[in-house]
């Protein structure tokens, strides 16, 4: 009787493919689920984006560029294109996601082995962080996209792949658009001082064409021109970009505590519009593994990268623990290492027996399908029956009745400006005309007058949300 050769059968062969497949499909499937359905609506951040992106003034901006310049931007054009509704507000949001994910497997896939690429990305595109920052139609998806890029941009041409001369061109542009966003200075710095201190990253450096990087280099510094000239008319811009508060926090100890509940409150869904902690129980016991053999193996170029990183990371998130986000790829390659040292360490004991090799898969596969299962559960459970977290969200924005003029509060008048300049099909006011059909926010609604009709919500307290009159 013949043996049966595992290695040449097709799903052998094509497992890794399958894999990615697979994690492409669920992540399509996740990010669109979450973004038009669970939990829906838009938060105050989504609003506040609207407005910034409708009041951009192009021809003004080489010299008064606001922070996150390039998202905006984009997202003037996006919304321009599809109005402001669900899709238009969320898509640009939705593509940087897609992107973030191909980006982050491509990392993982050239800093450990494939199956290690595979389990990290499927932990990492299933966390309730990911899934909210990658269709809240805000900034804050740029937290987890630069990182990913930038990382893996050096990378690739640190290890001289193909086209190394394109990443680095490509590497110089993204740098320079990331530090329009707050706190990507210090992912440079990181591997900036991951370059200075190690002598292998110092050597390919110096072995990189000087030509090439002078021009990379003045690229970059065009696109930052007009950030610099906004920073040198409003110094205070830096701090921003820095992650400095205006104010000093009044506790240090409560920030730390709040820091601590962001990514160990396992008990808690959290009080915000996002879904708390980062990281499930278990994932985070294999990311304290993973943190522990870095400091182990500190003289290798990956855990040199990730400890400048943190290291770097730690005291602006105690002054200011809002940017929780920014400690999400560390965390992620944290991840990847605990578990390729787990999966490492059974395979030490059994070296030469395969049989033992592929039993020792089985409750790897149970931990990480029971880990994303958690995961997806904590998500929807979470927006469905944690009423703090729900009431963040609105759909106000979404549902204004097909009328000529609208009645709003002074507090409404930006975001609903903002509307009607992208949608262009009614005017704004503060207070109620004379005659003509209009309709008044429940905001603005003083209740003198009975309306002729009312557009509800079932997403609301106040169910009432537009009071038409005629």
């Amino acid at each position: 009787m013949s043996k049966i050769d595992i290695t040449s059968s097709f799903l052998y062969r094509r497992r890794y493919w399958i894999g990615h497949s697979l994690i492409a499909i669920a992540l399509i499937s996740l990010i669109s689920v979450s973004a038009f359905l669970i939990p829906s609506g838009l938060t105050e951040q989504a609003h506040a984006s609207i407005v910034t992106s409708s009041q951009l003034d192009i021809s003004q901006m080489w010299r008064t560029a606001p922070l996150d310049a390039p998202f905006y931007l984009a997202q003037h054009a996006v919304l321009s294109i599809f109005g402001v509704s669900l899709l238009g507000v969320k898509l640009l949001s939705i593509i940087l996601g897609l992107i973030t994910a191909f980006c982050m497997i491509l990392l993982l896939r050239h800093w450990f082995s494939h199956g290690i690429a595979v389990l990290a990305s499927l932990l990492a595109v299933t966390t309730g962080q990911f899934l909210f920052l990658t269709q809240q139609g805000t900034v804050s998806v740029l937290y987890l996209f630069w990182p990913v890029v930038l990382l893996l941009l050096a990378t690739l041409v640190a290890k001289r792949t193909k086209f190394h001369g394109v990443w680095k061109i490509l590497f110089f542009l993204c740098a320079a658009l990331s530090l329009y966003t707050p706190l990507s200075i210090y992912v440079l710095i990181a591997l900036g001082s991951a370059i200075m201190l190690h002598p292998h990253l110092r050597y390919i450096v110096k072995k990189l064409p000087r030509v090439r990087l002078a021009v990379a280099a003045g690229i970059g510094l065009v696109i930052l021109t007009p950030l610099i000239m906004t920073i040198v008319a409003n110094p205070s811009v830096a701090l921003r970009l820095l992650g400095i508060p205006s104010e000093w926090p009044p506790s240090l100890l409560a920030n730390l505590h709040e820091l601590a509940g962001h990514y160990f409150g396992f008990l808690s869904l959290g009080s915000q519009s996002i879904m708390l902690p980062v990281f499930g129980f278990g994932s985070m016991l294999i990311i304290l593994y993973g943190l522990y053999q870095s400091i182990r193996t500190f003289e290798t170029v990956q855990s040199y990268v990730i400890l400048a990183w943190i290291v770097l990371l730690f005291p602006v998130l105690v002054i200011n623990p809002g940017f929780t986000s920014i400690m999400f790829v560390p965390l992620l390659l944290l991840l990847a290492t605990g578990l390729e040292r787990i999966l490492g360490t059974w395979y030490g004991i059994f070296p030469y027996n395969p049989y033992a090799r592929v039993a020792g898969l089985i409750p790897l596969v149970v931990l990480v399908g029971g880990l994303v299962l958690f995961g997806l559960e904590r998500y929807g459970y979470g927006y469905r029956y944690a009423p703090e977290i729900v009431q963040n969200f609105s759909h106000d924005a979404l549902i204004i009745p097909k009328v000529p003029t609208l009645v709003v509060s002074d507090e409404e008048r930006p975001l609903f400006e903002a509307v009607a300049r992208f949608n262009g099909d009614f005017k704004v006011v503060t207070s109620a005309p004379d005659s003509g059909s209009y309709a008044v926010t429940a905001k603005a609604y003083n209740g003198k007058k009975i309306p002729y009709q009312l557009v509800t919500t079932s997403a609301n307290n106040n169910a009432a949300r537009f009071y038409i009159y005629k």
